[in-house]
């Protein structure tokens, strides 16, 4: 097994500070500062060196942490081999999801997973983007369902395999007496003149929705800040305005809006990956999940849009 401060010293190198590290690895920053220094004279090099006010791995920690990148993904690749010797799947699954994943897709997943693997203790967690790479890391969990957004490790990075699940379009939600609610279909375009309601500045939804606007040439006119997809609907029912939504949420259930697909180049679409410890996706546990996850995905969506043009 992989020595646990050697995964300390790689989440530092994620989060940047030992005191971010050990939050996402559930320890006190004392604890996380004492093992690294154990491991740093054990070692006979010095891992960890102050800049002002900030720290910085050395170029010793660095050269350590791609040899460990490299033994973390042949530890995974050898639970592989020795799982083909197992008569029963046995042990933990771990799970983890951003909301919409963790409501729609992880538990039918789950429920396979259980019925595939009786003896098979599985978990979800719910979390964001960022955060299922960290539970990745620390081996709270083994298979993340991500988006794509600026704060997760490249797809590149050799630490995890990821696995593209289906892009997931945002439809713009319109009051039902709105002028564009007989549309079949909209562009990012017809929206200018529009009251819009955003999320947040700097979360992922903010930054697609400017993103498309400014592509399409114009700035948006926000009137109101909603991160949940439910609270901006509702503010929609209630006249404050427009706001688009993942394809793949319901807050139309609750509020009732008209729905309308985006059209045109410009229109924003979530990209939505499946991702594992680089290694681990050979385990015969972890491909029924990845295979379970991409066939319920696509069964999903499916149904979403013939839902959307009946």
């Amino acid at each position: 097994m992989i020595d646990n401060r050697l995964v300390m010293l790689s989440m530092i190198e994620r989060h940047g500070t030992v005191t971010a590290a050990a939050h996402a690895l559930h320890y006190s920053p004392s604890t996380v500062s004492h093992q690294i220094r154990q491991l740093a004279a054990e070692l006979g090099v010095t891992l960890l060196e102050q800049r002002g006010r900030t720290i910085r791995l050395t170029a010793a920690a660095l050269s350590l942490l791609r040899h460990v990148d490299a033994m973390s993904t042949e530890w995974e690749l050898a639970l592989a081999e020795l799982g083909e010797h197992s008569d029963e799947v046995s042990g933990s699954l771990g799970l983890c999801g951003f909301s919409t994943a963790a409501g729609l897709l992880l538990p039918p997943t789950m429920k396979a997973l259980n019925e595939r693997f009786p003896r098979l203790r599985t978990q979800t967690i719910e979390a964001e983007p960022g955060e299922c790479f960290d539970f990745l890391l620390s081996g709270d969990a083994d298979v993340g369902v991500v988006v794509a957004t600026s704060d997760i490790p490249a797809g590149a990075d050799a630490r995890f395999s990821q696995r593209f699940l289906i892009d997931d379009p945002l439809d713009l939600m319109v009051p039902l007496d709105h002028p564009l609610a007989e549309r079949e279909s909209v562009t990012i375009a017809d929206t200018a003149s529009q009251t819009w309601i955003l999320g947040r500045p700097g979360t992922t939804y903010h930054q697609l929705v400017m993103a498309s606007c400014a592509a399409a040439g114009f700035t948006p006119i926000v009137g109101h800040y909603a991160n949940d997809w439910n609270t901006g609907t509702a503010l929609v029912h209630s006249g404050f305005g427009i706001c688009v939504a993942s394809r793949l949420s319901r807050s139309q259930d609750l509020h009732p809006v008209r729905r309308i697909p985006l059209s045109g180049e410009n229109a924003p679409t979530r990209h939505i990956s499946a991702v594992t410890r680089a290694g681990a996706e050979e385990r015969l546990t972890i491909r029924f999940t990845l295979d379970a996850l991409s066939e319920e995905t696509q069964r999903l969506m499916a149904r979403l849009g013939r839902d959307l043009l009946s």
